[in-house]
């Protein structure tokens, strides 16, 4: 058994090697060759046309042979093959041999049109932690993460990554959920409040008890889906093998019907040669490849034609927030002094002073804004940090604290009702807020956002016009998602998701007959990528990972590509049609003409030949065409 799968294999081997790149080629050259001898009327040896023959052929004929007895489909490699045997039967070695070339042309450039990176899982994979350090007696010990138990107080420090689903039973600490929902900012944890496997514990130790371990940690749920989606991602059938199977007895039928009326055996081989669907298997990746040449050159990269044409039927897009309708980069946009004796630009020096010694993302901004308003560094001494609260330090002969409401007022420094209802409208606009106290009360707040993307709400706004449905899906906080949904023009929001659920919206809206795209950027979007018609990345800041599980990756991270991106797809979809119309009309003619007698094997391979030449050209103008 061993021996004969061996056999099949090196089998297999040998002839993918004579479809390859090189071989056919050398093909090429031959199949030139024989044509210059023809039409010279040198006499030669052998014809240049059986290495054609067999280099371009034999792969079509295994092919053909494989598919009809092993997965009992008549294929149009079986019609091909039936073609060439015929035009080597009556000696026409041209005609065979250009048949086997052309069609290996088009398999070669479908085949490179649909290849895809398959590194993304890996990647996803290589994020899942591979030891915790376990907390008995007292004691602690790092073991692999297959000896932990649901139960077990795992230790995990500042900088280290959650091994495992779990509540935290001691400590406080802020940690990076981005690779679970996307949230631009560490979100604030302590005891009592659930962490996710994958995800990064930014300051603070904890110690945390277990939940979920092993396959049932959110992070190997995400791998999951990821291998899921892609499994169940079928590859794009090639048109002209779905016609196939009745492609091949009108063939033969019309060729017999020929052969019977006129008593003509090459009337009957000129209309096998004729009907071989050469120009027909061109005309879908030629298209697609000139398309996908032109949004390369736009800084759009496609990354297959079944991509380009699912894009062309999409009536949904679903966006990610974080990185992908907003830049993902922290901003000081508000400051707000609550003393008449402090200016805006001094509650920013002292606050940015503090947070000079912080590493949390919302300091370095604040820290960011001072340095580009040339503020003059305050001399800092006894610095402070409550992970998940707030920081403290002394400038110059004052002590000032920044952090949340609770911070400060743990610490005995009053927070009225005025400053909770300015924190909550910060809420309400998605904004994040920093409470400066200084000695004993609260001077000031300094607000961070996000920002948009210029141009996102125009975007939206055209593709509307194009009949296509927006919907924001997001891990972040409701009023975050609502802020930056009405800003961008967006109606339908669905907030707080983690990225399991970002996947039950899409698969809903697929129940519902919609095709859609999604667009992100993250780790936690790549199921919804995977699991979408279409996924499209932000390939400049997006995570490696999102962009492997995408189809699409805007290169420059401009989503105002997307409007031009579905009219690519729609005048690719258009074009393929024309093309496989105009293929049928010039088989049509040709199959009449060779049935009339006023071709040959050798003058149908040509005429067959040109038609596919023309197929090529028409989608060659997708190249150069304007669609911005």
């Amino acid at each position: 058994m061993t021996a004969k799968v061996t056999v099949a294999a090196q089998t297999a081997f040998f002839f993918d090697a004579l479809a390859g790149l090189r071989m056919t080629v050398v093909s090429g050259a031959l199949l030139a060759l024989s044509l210059a001898v023809l039409l010279a009327e040198k006499s030669v040896p052998v014809d240049p046309a059986w290495g054609t023959i067999l280099i371009s052929g034999s792969p079509l004929v295994y092919l053909a042979l494989t598919r009809l007895f092993f997965q009992r489909n008549i294929s149009s490699a079986l019609l091909i093959s039936i073609a060439m045997v015929a035009s080597v039967a009556i000696g026409e070695l041209f005609a065979a041999g250009e048949v086997a070339f052309i069609m290996a042309i088009g398999a070669i450039l479908e085949d490179r049109t649909v290849e895809r990176a398959k590194r993304g899982l890996k990647q996803l994979i290589g994020l899942a932690p591979q030891q915790g350090r376990r907390i008995e007696a007292d004691r602690e010990e790092v073991v692999p993460i297959a000896r932990i138990r649901r139960g077990d107080v795992l230790r995990v420090l500042p900088g280290e990554t959650i091994p495992v689903d779990g509540e935290i039973v001691a400590g406080s600490t802020s940690i990076d959920q981005s690779i679970m929902t996307g949230e631009s900012l560490p979100v604030d944890k302590t005891v009592g409040e659930s962490v996710f496997s994958g995800t990064i514990n930014r300051f603070g130790a904890v110690d945390i008890r277990a939940a979920k371990v092993g396959e049932d940690s959110s992070l190997h749920k995400l791998i999951r889906m990821v291998r899921e989606a892609e499994d169940n991602k079928a590859p794009m059938q090639r048109i002209v093998d779905r016609w196939a199977s009745w492609l091949v007895p009108a063939a033969l039928l019309i060729a017999l019907v020929a052969y019977v009326a006129t008593g003509d055996v090459i009337r009957a081989v000129t209309v096998l040669v004729v009907f071989c669907p050469c120009a027909l298997a061109l005309a879908t990746p030629t298209s697609i490849m000139a398309a996908i040449g032109q949004a390369t050159r736009h800084g759009v990269l496609i990354k297959s034609g079944e991509a380009l044409e699912n894009m062309g039927r999409v009536d949904s897009i679903a966006f990610d927030k974080t990185g992908t309708l907003t830049h993902g980069i922290l901003e000081v946009s508000d400051i707000a002094v609550f003393v008449p004796d402090r200016t805006e630009e001094q509650l920013l020096g002292l606050a940015a002073a503090v947070e000079s010694r912080s590493e949390h993302p919302l300091g370095k901004a604040v820290v960011a804004r001072a340095a580009a308003l040339n503020l003059v560094p305050l001399p800092v001494e006894r610095f402070v940090m409550v992970p998940g609260k707030g920081i403290a330090a002394t400038v110059g002969d004052t002590e000032i604290r920044c952090g949340n409401s609770a911070y400060l007022e743990e610490n005995g420094i009053a927070i009225n009702k005025e400053i909770h209802a300015a924190l909550a409208g910060l809420r309400q606009q998605g904004k994040a807020g920093i409470l400066v106290a200084e000695a004993g009360r609260c001077i000031g707040m300094v607000a961070l956002s996000d920002t948009l993307r210029e141009g996102a709400a125009e975007m939206v706004r055209r593709l509307r016009q194009m009949g296509t449905e927006v919907v924001l899906l997001t891990g972040d906080h409701a009023h975050t998602a609502a802020h930056f949904a009405a800003r961008a023009d967006i109606d339908q929001v669905r907030a707080e998701l983690l990225p399991a659920q970002k996947v039950e919206w899409i698969k809903t809206m697929q129940a519902q007959g919609r095709t859609v795209c999604m667009i992100g950027d993250g780790v936690n979007d790549a199921p919804a990528l995977k699991t979408a018609d279409v996924g499209v990345a932000m390939g400049t800041m997006g995570s490696d990972i999102a962009i492997e599980a995408a189809d699409i990756a805007l290169m420059g991270d401009d989503i105002g590509k997307l409007p031009y991106l579905k009219r690519l797809s729609n005048v690719t979809i258009r074009t393929i049609k024309g093309n496989i119309a105009l293929a049928m009309l010039i088989n049509c003619a040709a199959i009449a003409m060779s049935v009339m007698g006023l071709l040959t094997p050798i003058t149908g391979a040509l005429v067959h030949n040109a038609g596919s030449v023309l197929i090529v050209l028409n989608a060659a103008r997708l190249y150069d065409r304007k669609l911005n």
